[in-house]
């Protein structure tokens, strides 16, 4: 049977609901005339895919207790047919496809949902294809890569299409500016950079290159009035009577919409009547947020508050209790939304209340109203609604608000609450993970160590934060049980050409055969890693050969190598493979309490004694050696060839016969070792005078 493809676009449905009852077959001939005028009613015996696109924009109250129909010419409101049919009880054979933002999810009970797909924007080659693609000036294009991958919050940030469209505007105005300041970092900053942008094209468009501003003029503030007050309805589409109701004229209207061109636009609905939006939900959001942050501090008004006083003059707030009041309702207004729709506005509500971002807008801000000098009050107060709140997406949406407001603890609230029971990462999904991913990526807070017991030590924890661990320099995973699973992961995280991770413990984790999939990962030429920590994780001899494999590598960049606590014995000998290739560039080697006896010193001595050997620091601590072991490797330590300059051999059970061969070794002239540890062995005092004739060389 023919698939019908059915299209019901948002703007339709959310913005001017049909008066009246309909049934489905009314509705379907409505907005797709041709199926009427073919005389299609038995829309029920076709096989239907419905495509309702954007359904956190919707205005219809989706109430599933509503009455149930299964006659698809049954009349109802709009709203009682379109709940039915995500239920199933209409057209039940056809297939339904909504998109929304992840916030407004909550909406549809997720019995109903059979399937989720999580869109995650551009890949870092797409992002330097939509640059490079965009420019005709292919210098300023690669200026604008280059800044973008110097900036990690911005890198980050360009994934989603629209910050990237936005991003270039605003780079491609910075980049020709000489005096341009400190590149925008956070949301807030990269939309007040695009509005003063899309102002200045405004001007030169329809004001003649005045030297007023027109970013504040009377007509971009109306909008922003516009904005929020069509935000607290959730209306996202306005019409006339939307616009009268904030004192715009139709005529003015149309005069924004050709001006702003990339903010607010002017289309017609399916009766021809004029109807206005803004390009993207988010300039209404910002726009609403900058309406109330400018009515507080011009003219001390809290829009925001429950109880509107008569007058202006009546209104006039001040102090930091009104501040306070300000942003803490915001944050609640926000937190009592059911779809939060309120979200992003919250975020940049307390983005323009940096004092960065209102340098930015000083020309629009009268300074004689109330003052926003201090943010630290909104910080706490955020932090107690995450501690308080039991949303994960309400949760994550705060933590963007910690990120929009640089607070530097933002890193280990989060850690906290992934690894407490208030945000359990086995309730959160794919979207909510990749909001969490985004914010500490994109955040101020230093990602130098990653730790993921700090956000709970899950194999799936491990697998949604990959990217914050590329994003290190050390990742602590010691004891997080790996499975194999995880280990391609790490292989394919470490071969990623945006890693930044020089050192992984990987410590008291089962890595056989994990180590051999790891493997794969450090020997691609991409891979910076620089020092594994591999303590007691019972490797046998193919994870040694495996690992001897990598150092002989030429792409290798290991310098740094631990494998205290492993019963090794005579696995030495593929270990000391790798350690004598000429492409090894291993300068630490940790042995310690590795099960070596003196038959394991002969391996030693051969790597050590390699015509290529850079190794420069040796640790053979807690391993019964005994004095015929440093006999035979001190053949190794007498070559010339040996660059040894720190040797450890703590309780090594040696007596003093092993000191009169160590102190051969350092009156060579050829010996350049600098350190010696010979700590807890039975040297004795004979022991030591043998050492001290050593010590007493002139070529030491």
């Amino acid at each position: 049977m023919e698939i019908q493809a059915l299209n019901l676009e948002k703007k339709e449905l959310q913005s001017r609901p049909l008066s009246g009852e309909k049934s489905w077959v009314e509705l379907l001939h409505h907005f797709f005339a041709e199926t009427k005028e073919a005389g299609i009613c038995g829309f029920d015996k076709l096989q239907l895919v419905f495509i309702l696109d954007g359904l956190d924009e919707c205005r219809l109250p989706l109430d599933f207790h509503n009455a149930f129909l299964t006659d698809v010419t049954d009349s109802a409101l709009v709203d009682v047919l379109l709940t039915n049919l995500i239920m199933g009880k209409l057209f039940p054979s056809s297939c339904l496809w909504l998109t929304t933002t992840h916030e407004a999810t909550s909406q549809i009970p997720p019995g109903f949902i059979d399937m989720v797909t999580e869109v995650r924007g551009f890949s870092d080659p797409k992002k330097d294809e939509y640059f490079r693609w965009g420019f005709r000036n292919k210098e300023l294009a690669s200026r604008i890569i280059t800044h973008i991958k110097a900036s990690k919050s911005l890198h980050i940030m360009c994934h989603i299409p629209v910050l990237c469209w936005i991003t270039a505007t605003v780079l491609e105005d910075l980049l020709k500016t000489t005096e341009r300041g400190e590149l925008p970092k956070t949301l807030t900053e990269m939309y007040i950079h695009f509005l003063l942008e899309q102002s200045k094209l405004a001007n030169a468009k329809y004001h003649e290159g005045a030297e007023t501003d027109p970013l504040w003029n009377t007509e971009t503030m109306s909008l922003g009035k516009l904005a929020f007050e069509q935000l607290q309805k959730g209306h996202l589409i306005f019409y006339e009577a939307d616009l009268k109701e904030c004192g715009i004229d139709i005529k003015a209207a149309s005069v924004y919409s050709s001006v702003l061109t990339q903010i607010f636009k002017e289309d017609r609905g399916l009766n021809q009547d004029k109807r206005f939006c803004f390009d993207h939900l988010s300039f209404q959001e910002f726009l609403a947020a900058l309406h109330v942050i400018v009515s507080f501090i011009s003219y001390g008004v809290n829009v925001l508050s429950e109880d509107q006083p008569t007058s202006q003059q009546s209104a006039l707030i001040t102090g930091q209790s009104a501040v306070n009041q300000l942003f803490q309702s915001a944050v609640n207004k926000a937190l009592q939304s059911p779809n939060g729709h309120l979200d992003l506005f919250l975020r940049f509500l307390v983005g323009l209340s940096l004092q960065t971002n209102q340098a930015l807008l000083q020309g629009l801000l009268n300074q004689s109203g109330s003052s926003l000098q201090s943010n630290q009050d909104t910080v706490q107060y955020v932090k107690e609604m995450i501690r308080k709140n039991p949303s994960p997406e309400r949760r994550i949406n705060l933590f963007h608000c910690l990120n929009e407001l640089r607070d530097h603890s933002l890193l280990e609230e989060i850690q906290q609450y992934l690894s407490s029971e208030c945000l359990s990462t086995d309730k959160l999904s794919p979207a909510q993970w990749s909001a969490l991913v985004f914010i500490l990526l994109s955040s101020e807070s230093k990602l130098d160590v990653f730790d993921l017991k700090k956000f709970s030590g899950s194999e799936e924890s491990l697998l949604k934060l990959l990217p914050v661990l590329q994003a290190s320099s050390l990742s602590l995973l010691s004891g997080c049980n790996l499975s194999q699973r995880s280990c391609d992961a790490l292989a394919s995280a470490l071969s990623s050409v945006t890693s930044n991770l020089r050192e992984l413990d990987l410590s008291y984790n089962v890595m056989d055969p994990q180590l051999q999939v790891l493997t794969g990962g450090l020997k691609d030429p991409q891979c910076s890693l620089e020092t594994p920590r591999l303590t007691n994780c019972k490797l046998t001899s193919e994870s040694i050969e495996a690992l001897s494999s990598v150092l002989s590598c030429p792409s290798s960049s290991l310098k740094d190598l631990d494998l205290t606590n492993n019963n090794l014995k005579d696995k030495v000998k593929w270990l000391s493979v790798g350690l004598e290739s000429p492409h090894c560039r291993l300068e630490t080697l940790r042995l310690i309490f590795c099960a070596l006896t003196w038959n394991s010193c002969d391996d030693v001595g051969l790597f050590l004694s390699s015509k290529s050997s850079v190794l420069r620091q040796l640790d053979l601590s807690m391993n019964d050696l005994e004095d015929s072991g440093v006999l035979v490797f001190s053949t190794g330590l007498k070559n010339p060839r040996c660059k040894l300059e720190t040797l450890r051999l703590r309780a090594c059970k040696w007596s003093e016969k092993s000191c009169e061969t160590l102190a051969s070794v350092l009156s060579l002239q050829t010996s350049i070792l600098k350190e010696l540890d010979l700590s807890n062995n039975s040297l004795q005092d004979s022991g030591v005078k043998f050492l001290s004739a050593g010590l007493e060389s002139p070529h030491l």
